[in-house]
């Protein structure tokens, strides 16, 4: 790492009256090392990616994302498919990406694992799908996609309660969609390997995951996971029984080592989906990375070695 753009989000997760500090932290163990660094705030989602395309096309060879989820995901719009590599600094609410990545959780202490990490090209996940003006769209994930009641969470929670009650507002309020929501069922069509073309009729829920540790009480998410592989892990739920949904969520929690009736895991290359009959496809939303981005239908895919990331030293499937 000779050159690098840190971009930081000022108003994202945890240590927000601290943020500048966590910044400076960085910045000082990565200039000490001799990094020549220019720092900046993300000005909104939507900018993020041109900031990144200008600082590539300024120079420097490494992005790095200070935030969360979130930021990681604004910033791999403008960096995805490029000549350069992502560094990971985690400052947000759940720092799900950090956690696969056995990234420390300190700003100083994530810099340095930075300094002695390797860049690895990765694939990267994509969706299309329709915006919430209908219109068409897509985006890159690194961390999952979801169809249903997970997106549906990202919609009804108010970004004011997130960023005051962290990941305790994101808990509660799914407890509170798991008594109150109504399982909406959508189908979907998807295949592994070029082979054969698999439907399933009714979906409540579907996750496409692409890594394997997401810390805290979801753990591993979806076992077999893994940014090492080139396709989508994906959860497949076809009960609407909500007591089989949320001990599939905290099967780790509650030691269940076998599967969960009606809850079944597959991989994919490619994914589509769509609402069913009696379905409206507006009342059905979907997410990326916790951002929340419009309605069905949709086509998730990868994008082999679609991401330069900088792995730590010693991490069990990527180093």
């Amino acid at each position: 790492m000779r050159k690098a753009a840190l971009l930081y989000n000022p108003l994202s997760g945890r240590r927000k009256k601290h943020r500048v500090q966590d910044v400076e932290a960085a910045a000082a163990v990565l200039r000490a090392a001799g990094v020549e660094l220019d720092i900046s705030p993300t000005r909104a989602a939507s900018d993020a990616g041109a900031q990144v395309r200008m600082a590539i096309r300024d120079g420097f060879e490494t992005i790095i994302a200070c935030g969360g989820d979130g930021t990681v995901h604004d910033i791999l719009q403008g960096i995805a498919g490029r000549d350069a590599a992502l560094g990971i600094i985690p400052l947000g609410t759940a720092n799900a990406m950090a956690h696969d990545l056995r990234l420390p959780l300190s700003a100083a202490g994530a810099a340095r694992a930075l300094l002695t990490a390797t860049p690895k090209k990765i694939a990267v996940g994509r969706i299309d799908y329709r915006d919430f003006n209908n219109l068409p769209a897509f985006r890159f994930f690194t961390v999952a996609a979801g169809v249903g009641v997970d997106a549906h969470l990202f919609y009804k929670l108010n970004r004011l309660i997130k960023d005051r009650m962290g990941m305790t507002a994101y808990y509660t309020k799914a407890l509170h969609l798991w008594w109150t929501h109504r399982m909406r069922y959508f189908e979907a069509e998807f295949s592994s390997n070029g082979g054969e073309t698999l439907r399933e009729a009714r979906l409540s829920e579907m996750l496409a995951v692409r890594i394997n540790f997401f810390g805290g009480i979801l753990r591993e998410l979806a076992p077999g996971s893994s940014l090492a592989r080139n396709d989508l892990r994906l959860v497949l739920c076809r009960t609407g029984n909500r007591a089989l949904y949320l001990a599939y969520v905290f099967r780790g929690l509650l030691g269940m080592s076998r599967g969960v009736p009606g809850i079944e895991l597959a991989y994919a290359d490619k994914v589509s989906c769509a609402s069913v009959r009696g379905e409206k496809p507006e009342n059905i939303y979907v997410e990326a990375d916790g951002e929340l981005l419009g309605r069905l239908p949709i086509t998730l895919s990868t994008v082999p070695d679609g991401l330069t990331v900088l792995v730590p030293k010693g991490h069990p499937t990527l180093y």
